[in-house]
């Protein structure tokens, strides 16, 4: 994924400005910095969870069956969950499988009914990766106290509501 170091400076946004009518400058220097962090933060995670083998749609798919209180998922839940096709979801688990970390589980009776099982394999990764990831985590939140937290989060809520328009605007 490309992404922009060099955000554009104010003049530079209000000389875009003065061409396009519907630029509203602050919203675009917000919406860029956003985007920016949160790409960075993807990118931090990513080197966090390759220092353990790992990359996030795996991560994802342990952290998922661990919050199961059977361990166990459907693949097609687990994708839903995710927000990825079902044919990607099967290649994640192939590769955890492969590892030992899930197994599939195959119904008896339907053997197209299959479930994704969190090995102990798995679960010991996660004992490992688990404790890193909240450690880094927590140095990386620790400039805001927790009303700046609750803050963020309201005013994240709200840019995400704003999303879908985002999404569906005409042009």
């Amino acid at each position: 994924m490309l992404q922009l170091r060099d955000l554009p400076t104010t003049e530079t946004l209000e000389k875009f400005a003065s061409r396009y009518p519907e630029a509203d400058v602050t919203a675009i220097s917000t919406f860029l910095h956003l985007l920016r962090v949160a790409t960075d933060l993807s990118a931090a995670l990513d080197e966090c969870l390759s220092r353990h083998g790992l990359l996030q749609g795996r991560w994802w798919v342990l952290i998922l069956l661990m919050r199961e209180s059977t361990l166990t998922s459907t693949p097609s839940a687990l994708a839903d969950k995710v927000g990825i096709a079902r044919a990607s979801m099967t290649g994640l688990i192939d590769g955890l499988e492969r590892d030992g970390l899930v197994e599939r589980i195959f119904d008896a009776n339907d053997r197209r009914s299959v479930a994704v099982c969190l090995t102990a394999a798995g679960q010991f990764k996660l004992d490992i990766v688990m404790p890193d990831y909240y450690n880094r985590l927590r140095l990386c939140m620790a400039g805001l106290d927790e009303k700046s937290r609750a803050q963020l989060s309201k005013m994240l809520a709200l840019i995400d509501a704003g999303v879908a328009e985002f999404t569906k605007a005409k042009i």
